[in-house]
């Protein structure tokens, strides 16, 4: 894995959580620039500290190197609640999602 990666895709998933570099290395308990410092590719964070920005943005560790997915929290909710529906409803949801992926393709 490199800083670059990592770096890039902290960015990604803390910008998508609508936080700031700085709430986000106070919140765990870290200097104000720690966040800065992984983002701008001068370091990476210890096996410790990496679950606990995972546990911060609400994701499980392989969620966070999906780099494929951009909203995994979101992803991982829609799934959740997609289990509660029976099978009629599950069509009309797919047929809903294939009308948006269509509308967006001829954008």
């Amino acid at each position: 894995m490199s800083n670059d990666f990592f770096g890039r895709r902290l960015t990604q998933l803390r910008m998508a959580k609508g936080v700031s570099a700085r709430d986000m290395s106070l919140s765990l308990g870290q200097s104000a620039g720690y966040i800065n410092t992984i983002e701008n590719r001068k370091g990476l964070p210890s096996m410790t500290m990496f679950f606990y920005i995972c546990e911060y943005l609400g994701l499980a560790p392989k969620e966070f190197f999906d780099d494929g997915n951009l909203h995994p929290t979101l992803q991982r909710e829609l799934i959740e609640d997609l289990q509660a529906l029976d099978g009629e409803q599950l069509t009309n949801i797919q047929a809903i999602v294939k009308g948006l992926k269509k509308a967006k393709e001829t954008k």
